[in-house]
């Protein structure tokens, strides 16, 4: 199990958690959009699904021509 650096949670990831006899397989985040860069800071780590999904989101607000919560 990891642990997401951003709020604690604990999450499975496919690139760190993977069982190294087991067929390599795609992790969880690399089905959603581009958003952070993986994290190289020591102690860092990735971030669990609700708190990637909530910056992706988050991110997409703030940029320019982006949709708000409003408009959906």
């Amino acid at each position: 199990m990891s642990t997401c650096s951003r709020c604690g949670a604990q999450f499975s990831c496919a690139m760190k958690d993977a069982d190294p006899a087991a067929p390599a397989e795609p992790c969880w985040c690399t089905y959603l959009p581009p958003a952070v860069a993986v994290p190289s800071a020591p102690g860092a780590s990735c971030w669990c699904p609700a708190c990637l999904r909530r910056h992706i989101i988050d991110q997409a607000q703030t940029q320019p021509g982006a949709p708000s919560d409003n408009s959906v």
